[in-house]
């Protein structure tokens, strides 16, 4: 899924539409807003559109099929992914995970009810399950395929030895991999550096993912990409936040862009061809990414450095 000129590519999160998390239905103003959000994010170049079954409790998609409806032509212009794998509220549960053959084709068939397609360019899995019979896996998906409900596959929070692992028993490529990644969460950066370093019992990323999402060409989807407005309004909570915040604002300034373009810029500089996840209803802030792969073009390798370094609050080993 990686773009032939070997950068990232920016991805809307779908995460925000459709009102509450509670079982209220959603109405116009809900879909007037989904509607406007996917115009702007069409606006500065994205076409790829990242949904899952329990966002918003089905009405992230349900609100975006609305509008699909009433925007003749628009399915053939997008590319849609949704993920299953995860359940809320279910069996006296308050969350588990079910990549069951029998969940996998009820929730995708859910899915493709609500946003009124008869296909989602990509399937992701959610989260690993420790129950998954991978076999059973590569059973559902494949239905899915043959029945041409799913064109690819995909999976989220996975580390390179489970994709390696599920990858055995699929007879379909996995093309993604969706993680949390930015210049806040950086255990993913962190990880190939304290190699043989007293700091590496503080960093959780399993080491060798992203080597082996480069080497198998998947491509590296990363979800909190703007750092949850740590940088960009929501308000510094470290000394180490309040430094990286001025850098961005300055190289920012230099650049004649947004913060928000230097902070997706940084993440798209990477080799692994990272492709940030923008998730903000703002429209204005939505329209402040667009600049992303320019500026991870431009930026220069002690740019990329001094934010790391900045972030980190410290020096590398």
């Amino acid at each position: 899924m990686n773009n032939a000129n070997g950068r990232g590519r920016l991805i809307y999160g779908c995460m925000g539409l459709g009102g509450s998390w509670d079982g209220t239905s959603y109405g116009a103003a809900e879909i007037d807003q989904a509607a406007a959000v996917i115009e702007s994010a069409q606006g500065i170049g994205i076409g790829l559109f990242d949904h899952a079954d329990i966002y918003r409790s089905g009405k992230s998609e349900a609100v975006f099929g609305e509008v699909l409806v009433r925007s003749h032509g628009l399915r053939e212009k997008i590319q849609l992914q949704t993920k299953c794998g995860i359940r809320l509220g279910e069996r006296g549960l308050q969350t588990h995970y079910d990549l069951s053959r029998e969940a996998i084709l009820e929730r995708v068939n859910e899915s493709l009810k609500r946003l009124q397609t008869e296909y989602v360019d990509v399937l992701l899995l959610h989260r690993p399950d420790p129950l998954m019979d991978a076999r059973k896996v590569a059973d559902a998906v494949g239905q899915l395929m043959a029945e041409g409900k799913v064109r690819q596959l995909g999976v989220s929070n996975m580390s390179g030895a489970q994709i390696a692992y599920l990858q055995d028993r699929l007879e379909t490529p996995v093309v993604a991999n969706q993680l949390e990644m930015s210049l806040l969460k950086r255990d993913w950066l962190e990880s190939t550096v304290l190699v043989n370093h007293p700091e590496s019992a503080g960093s959780g990323f399993p080491h060798g993912t992203l080597e082996h999402c480069m080497d198998k060409g998947i491509e590296l989807q990363a979800y909190g990409s703007l750092a949850q407005g740590r940088y960009t309004g929501a308000g510094a909570q470290s000394d180490a936040e309040t430094a990286t915040a001025a850098m961005l604002q300055r190289l920012a300034a230099e650049k004649h862009t947004t913060v928000e373009a230097v902070l997706l810029g940084w993440l798209m500089k990477h080799p692994a061809r990272i492709s940030p996840v923008v998730g903000n209803t703002n429209l204005s802030r939505i329209g402040a990414c667009a600049d992303a792969a320019d500026v991870a073009a431009q930026m220069s390798r002690a740019e990329w450095y001094g934010l790391w370094m900045a972030a980190r609050g410290s020096n590398i080993p």
